[in-house]
């Protein structure tokens, strides 16, 4: 008998050797993803303890110089998604809006340092329509690269009160008045000329906006028109040079921005809306209010294909654009620059947060490591959004989680 067992593992032993010399990831990639795994489980627990309710799910790509690693962690009664579910990314859109600006300065169409009312170059056509609709306060004080850097002062409809609007925003409200609203970058704007509306001048503080972002898509969509001669849209400059079959890596990733185009591609993962009365379930969704600022939607390695390209300088944008979209920061916050931020220990990049996501796209250039983020969650059952700052929180966690199963960097922050 012990000859027997002593034969029967002499093969055996040979296998092991065979599959570690033919295929030396297989065993080591395994036991990789399940120190990610073990790790993000543990920050769904913790982040499922401090809200007092289950997630559906917390999911990471994570993607380092020798693997690329995906975990949805979930209770048992969830079944995990996939690296190619599609979610709507929301504000890491204004990362793609800032490529597609400095792209415009790459090929002379537009200088960022320009004010909004100057004329395009080659042109007599101003940056913006000298229009009641965007007689905005400041206006003619107003440059590109402030709007890039939330630091020009433009009130932001979609998120802030209006006045008669029963102290909603401007989209919140025709939003509940009729879903199915096709909203006009200049409808957006009007309401800020409208009511004259503004944070501060100019480059005299920092607040986040996306109307500002709604300006930055219309210079966008005017200066390529008239580079092109015919009408365009911003998701026609995007899909052309950023994401389309011609770019230089082409990308499965879509900007709807019409009041009917509400649904994504499959497979998909709902999203969640959770109040102190309700919860609501999020995937059909009319997007025309978020052209450039929050009306994107991909799958997990499609947005880390993205990230990495652009920031490692092999996409669209040359050094110099990538380092100004790294480091052009205002006086008032040095950690914004152009549709992009830096978190130490997980990279440049940008987060989103939109009916039923919360996510988050980063790069680190110091160890070429990436981190894609997301849990289909808004939780509003926590007074001044306290809900939403946790679960941005989570998020962060996450990635920090990742990388230290990894045996890099990170940290842990507490809620």
């Amino acid at each position: 008998m012990k000859f027997f067992i002593t034969c029967y593992k002499f093969p055996a032993y040979f296998l092991i050797l065979f599959i570690f010399f033919f295929n030396p990831n297989h065993i080591f990639s395994q036991s990789k993803t399940d120190k990610v795994k073990s790790a993000i489980d543990s920050i769904r627990i913790e982040y499922e303890n401090v809200i007092k309710r289950k997630i559906h799910s917390l999911n990471i790509l994570i993607h380092t110089p020798d693997d690329v690693i995906f975990v949805s962690s979930t209770d048992n009664d969830e079944k995990p998604i996939t690296k190619d579910t599609y979610f709507r990314f929301a504000s890491n859109t204004k990362n793609f809006t800032s490529a597609a600006v400095l792209l415009m300065q790459q090929k002379g169409w537009l200088y960022i340092k320009d004010n909004i009312t100057d004329r395009i170059p080659g042109s007599d056509m101003s940056y913006v329509p000298d229009s009641p609709e965007f007689a905005i306060p400041y206006k003619d004080q107003i440059t590109i690269e402030q709007l890039l850097q939330h630091s020009a002062g433009v009130y932001d409809v979609d998120n802030d009160p209006i006045p008669g609007y029963d102290g909603l925003s401007y989209v919140d409200y025709m939003t509940f008045k009729d879903p199915a609203h096709q909203f006009e970058l200049s409808e957006l704007v009007n309401e800020v000329a409208k009511n004259q509306l503004s944070y501060f001048p100019p480059s005299k503080g920092y607040h986040y906006s996306n109307t500002g972002y709604t300006i930055l898509s219309e210079i966008i969509e005017r200066v390529y028109s008239l580079k092109s001669g015919s009408p365009k849209k911003y998701a026609d400059f995007i899909n052309d040079f950023i994401t389309g079959s011609s770019a230089p890596v082409p990308l499965d990733i879509s900007f709807p921005y019409l009041a009917n185009d509400v649904s994504i591609d499959t497979p998909f993962v709902k999203g969640y809306l959770v109040t102190p009365d309700s919860t609501n379930v999020f995937t059909d969704v009319n997007m025309s209010a978020h052209v450039g600022e929050g009306n994107g939607y991909a799958t997990f390695a499609e947005l880390d294909k993205y990230v990495r390209s652009i920031m490692k300088g092999e996409n669209v944008l040359n050094a110099q654009s990538i380092k100004l979209m790294q480091n052009s920061v205002s006086d008032s916050n040095k950690t914004y620059a152009l549709g992009c931020f830096h978190i130490d220990d997980l990279g440049y990049g940008h987060n989103g947060c939109i009916k039923g996501y919360l996510s988050l796209m980063l790069y680190d250039p110091k160890t070429d490591v990436s981190v894609i983020a997301m849990m289909p969650l808004n939780d509003y059952t926590y007074p001044e959004e306290k809900g939403i700052v946790y679960g941005v929180k989570a998020l962060l966690n996450t990635g920090f989680a990742a990388r230290m199963a990894l045996g890099f960097s990170g940290k842990h922050i507490d809620y």
